[in-house]
């Protein structure tokens, strides 16, 4: 019985720490933060003048070999098509006075945890998780493999 009274305990200390770090970033945010508490930009009354070309099949392979994505079918044209044209919407954004940030977080500390051993010796038990291992490490499947080009693929 005392450890469920200590869990109890330590759950209600878990949630002040919480309580009170969210109080705390609030007050941070209200008074030194630099980043804006409501959107500082507008849109602007000038329309996007960039001209939005077609995705050729050049462009389409060049994305392929550098993001390993096929975009073998219609379906994934069209996707991509439309996130060019999602993030071509950034262009209208009118950010005159705007000053770039380093961080989002300027105001505040990054806090990091102690750095102790909870429970040593547990190799083995890591290495369960991995899907394939030599000797004690893991192995990472091969990254950059280039796809073969539009000319070069089976037809289906």
């Amino acid at each position: 019985m005392p450890s469920l009274l200590k869990a109890k305990q330590t759950k209600m200390w878990t949630k002040a720490g919480i309580l009170f770090s969210i109080v705390h970033r609030r007050w941070l945010s209200a008074s030194k933060c630099k980043v804006p508490l409501n959107p500082a930009w507008s849109w602007s009354s000038q329309k996007c003048t960039i001209q939005q070309s077609p995705v050729g099949l050049d462009l389409i392979n060049h994305l392929e070999r550098l993001a390993l994505v096929d975009f073998g079918n219609l379906e994934g044209v069209n996707r991509l098509e439309n996130a060019i044209q999602f993030a071509d919407q950034l262009h209208s954004v009118n950010t005159e006075g705007v000053e770039p940030l380093t961080s989002v977080l300027e105001a505040r500390s990054l806090y990091i945890r102690r750095d102790t051993v909870i429970s040593g010796n547990c190799n083995e038990m890591l290495l369960e998780n991995a899907k394939k291992v030599v000797e004690e490490y893991f192995v990472a499947p091969p990254g950059n493999i280039p796809l073969p080009t539009q000319h070069q693929k089976m037809p289906l």
